[in-house]
């Protein structure tokens, strides 16, 4: 067992990095123009949306082979898990839809209109409601993941990438990347109750396993920013590689992990201090990243 990253790269594969050694120690063949992975709760599986291809690899950690194929809407890009594993929703970029996976039978069982080019999703701790931030309506979904149905429209920031939720479900944070700010929204109000300014560019969000920290990629000032959940304010802006893209945290909070897309590289920072501590080369143009827990 060992814990590893997965990222993405426009080259359509999947790199897999060893977090022991911050090696690449594979690449797996995915879909056209791959841009956002998620990892299903067991760390048994990866789901990919390919952009250019208008279908999701599946692919099997144990192997980092690609097991499956699964045709969704258009342009598909944003992709999550539920907290019990059993759906991944995946926003379709050019047909303003969501796609719902049976991740059991890998096939759609569902499509859910929403707004205007949907990309990035979060699902509630509790995996009742799916938020879906739809980057040019200027908002958020809220489906109700046992209807399947839209519950609620948010109005937030401008150009909103990238939604996280803190670990009691009570609040999630939505990057607007136009506007320069990270959205809070109440999710029991289904309103926004603070408004935090941030870098220039903000897109990619992730939150530290004990919940006291979110860590924001700005992609055009290339930093990171750290926020205080409990203040709602920034408490270390940390320097990364050139167009950062997207963040994740190991499960035990120790470091984070930026992919530079300019770069080609990846930025590993030290929780602890708040320091990038290594820099990871060999990607080519590197997006969406996740870290789990793979059988080799």
């Amino acid at each position: 067992m060992t814990d590893a990253g997965q990222l993405v790269s426009p080259d359509n594969r999947v790199s897999v990095i060893d977090t022991a050694t911050n090696t690449i120690v594979a690449n797996i063949p995915v879909g056209s123009a791959p841009l956002e992975v998620a990892i299903t709760p067991n760390g048994a599986f990866g789901y990919v949306p390919a952009l250019f291809s208008d279908n999701v690899t599946v692919f099997s950690t144990a192997t980092n082979t690609p097991i499956a194929t699964i045709p969704v809407g258009v342009n598909p890009l944003g992709v999550a898990i539920s907290p019990n594993g059993t759906l991944a929703y995946v926003s379709n970029h050019g047909s303003n839809t969501v796609s719902v996976i049976n991740t059991a039978t890998n096939t759609v069982t569902a499509t859910i209109p929403v707004g205007l080019q949907p990309q990035g999703i979060a699902f509630t701790p509790n995996g009742a409601f799916a938020y879906i931030a739809n980057e040019n309506s200027n908002s958020v979904s809220v489906i109700n993941t046992a209807t399947n149905t839209v519950v609620a429209t948010i109005p937030v920031g401008i150009r909103p990438r990238s939604i996280v939720f803190t670990l009691s479900g009570q609040f999630a944070y939505v990057t607007n990347e136009n506007s320069n700010t990270v959205s809070v929204i109440n999710a029991v109000t289904n309103t926004v109750v603070a408004t935090i300014p941030v870098g220039t560019g903000p897109v990619g969000t992730a939150i530290t396993p004990d919940g006291t920290l979110i860590y924001v990629v700005n992609k055009g000032s290339n930093t990171v920013s750290v926020i205080n959940i409990a203040t709602n304010t920034v408490i270390a802006t940390i320097p990364v590689g050139s167009s950062p893209d997207q963040v994740t945290i190991l499960p035990d909070g120790t470091f984070a992990y930026v992919t530079n897309q300019v770069d080609n590289t990846v930025s590993v920072i030290d929780i602890a201090t708040n320091m990038v501590i290594a820099t990871i080369p060999g990607f080519n143009g590197p997006t969406g990243i996740k870290t789990g827990t793979i059988c080799n």
